[in-house]
């Protein structure tokens, strides 16, 4: 999962794109990195770390232009931390292009074979967002009329796109003295949304972002959703261009994006995300009620912050008193995102604190937005426990996890997921826990479509098993287990340390 944007307009963009990425921090953690255009030329400036460490001053100075694309990095699947593979990407032909990308591709194994033996072209790292770009500058590359490009050339090069690529993406690039692109895959998996603002000139900017969210904080008005399978041009010159350029379309929003990584107050795909954690909160209390109306709970309690619409709304409806029980440290990273599992369990107790007057000798119920890997609840059940609690309810905003997700979350493995092959008590037993309560997916997807009833499906497959794209067996999954096992050992060995090394060298040469 990460976060991108892109901005055309008739002033600097460097504190637009620097100000964006920081309010989708939340997105990734990994690297960061910005690209604006001024003329023909390309500046780029990207690190590992937090977008506040990543640039300075300095950095951001000879970061000139109008327009510009930025990303912030969450690496998924077993893909190295390293700047080798920080976006965004850039490739020097046709024209000059660069290129973010969030989400991930099914079939990059596949495309990497294609681009070597047809396209011609060559991949340096490991990252699917690379062989995305070859595969956009070999289409351009296929309709460009010698030195000139126009709108048909585009769109069309976006719709090879479609037909070659799968899985999730959402993207922004820059053509060198053209201008900026976006499109989002047939399923818009993943968001993308465009925003617009009038400028002292009375002319219309444009932004283009993951989430609702960084428009707002850029006094940008959100406008609407990129459509699925659509794609955007817009000149240097702010003359917009938009195009369904998919044979079949079918709107299908990752469901896990309103139950985790988006901001409360973002709307994405028409939904307020906040409004739908609220009524998630809705759906697990009459669950609680119908199906366990025999706990007794003397209070309810959110794990900061993502739960917190979600507890509230259930201590609302069971009428009971909601409390806030931990103190969150805001500056340690979401635990989530953060790789290896010995990283994440030392973290939990350093990002939160329990208040031990609150738990003492009270049956609890603590709220989370999902159970996934089953690390971090177990050491905030017995965090909870050593503070005095009689009692430890766990709930999940969210149904039971059981299946890999491929399409840009981290839970490759089956074997990591917590809730594969476990019945719900035996989930409780593992996580020390008196009784777990999931929430059901009809009611999940009820949650989100009562706030905009037009989203009629969503990609659930990391709680049902299915995927939208149609090429998911469980070959597919055996074979990103092995390798993330497989790059895992290697790591682990210090074989994979030469291997970022070399790849950071490379990078660095290719700097523009």
């Amino acid at each position: 999962m990460c976060g991108i944007l892109g901005v055309v307009a008739q002033a600097p963009v460097n504190q637009l794109l620097y100000d964006g990425l920081q309010v989708l921090q939340h997105r990734g953690q990994d690297a960061a990195g910005i690209v604006t255009s001024s003329g023909k030329t390309f500046h780029m400036h990207k690190g590992s770390g937090l977008v506040r460490d990543v640039f300075r001053t300095r950095n951001m100075r000879s970061l000139q232009g109008n327009a510009g694309i930025a990303h912030v990095r969450y690496p998924t699947a077993g893909s190295a931390s390293c700047l080798a593979e920080a976006q965004p990407f850039y490739v020097n032909s046709p024209f000059g292009i660069v290129l973010a990308h969030n989400g991930n591709l099914t079939n990059a194994e596949a495309l990497k074979v294609d681009m070597f033996r047809r396209d011609l072209r060559h991949i340096n790292t490991n990252s699917d967002s690379e062989v995305l770009l070859n595969v956009l500058a070999h289409e351009l590359a296929q309709r460009t009329d010698g030195y000139q490009l126009n709108l048909d050339a585009v769109f069309g090069a976006i719709a090879a796109v479609h037909r070659r690529v799968r899985g999730a993406y959402a993207v922004v690039a820059m053509i060198a003295g053209y201008g900026l692109i976006a499109f989002r895959d047939p399923n818009g998996i993943r968001p993308l949304v465009i925003g617009t603002c009038e400028n002292q000139q009375g002319k219309t900017d444009y932004m283009l972002a993951s989430e609702s969210v960084a428009l707002d904080c850029s006094g940008f008005t959100l406008l609407r959703d990129v459509q699925p399978g659509e794609g955007i041009f817009i000149s240097f010159d702010g003359d917009f261009h938009a195009r369904s350029c998919a044979a079949e379309a079918r709107h299908a929003p990752c469901l896990f994006e309103y139950v985790y990584f988006a901001r409360p107050d973002s709307v994405i795909d028409g939904a307020s995300v906040y409004q739908a954690r609220t009524l998630m909160g809705e759906k697990l209390a009459e669950k609680i009620r119908r199906v366990l109306p025999e706990l007794d709970i003397d209070v309810v309690m959110p794990i900061p912050d993502t739960s917190r619409p979600s507890a509230l709304q259930l201590a609302n409806h069971l009428g009971l008193s909601y409390r806030e029980g931990f103190i969150k440290n805001r500056y340690i990273g979401r635990t989530f995102i953060m790789p290896g599992q010995a990283v994440r369990k030392k973290s939990v107790r350093q990002k939160l604190n329990p208040l031990p007057y609150e738990f003492k000798d009270r049956n609890v119920l603590l709220v989370d937005d999902s159970i996934v890997r089953g690390t971090t609840s177990k050491e905030i059940v017995q965090m909870a426990r050593d503070a005095g609690a009689k009692k430890v309810y766990f709930a999940s905003a969210a149904p039971a996890v059981r299946f890999p997700n491929v399409y840009g979350i981290d839970m490759p493995t089956r074997a990591e997921l917590l809730a594969t092959g476990r019945t719900e008590e035996e989930i409780a037993t593992e996580i020390g826990a008196d009784a777990v309560i999931y929430q059901d997916l009809a009611a999940l997807q009820q949650a989100v479509t009562t706030v905009n009833p037009s989203l009629r499906f969503f990609e659930t497959s990391c709680f049902d098993g299915k995927y939208i794209t149609g090429d998911i067996d469980d070959a597919y999954l055996d074979a990103i287990e092995a390798d993330r096992l497989y790059k895992q050992g290697n790591k682990d060995e210090g074989e994979g340390e030469q291997m970022i090394d070399l790849n950071l060298n490379v990078a660095e040469q290719n700097l523009i």
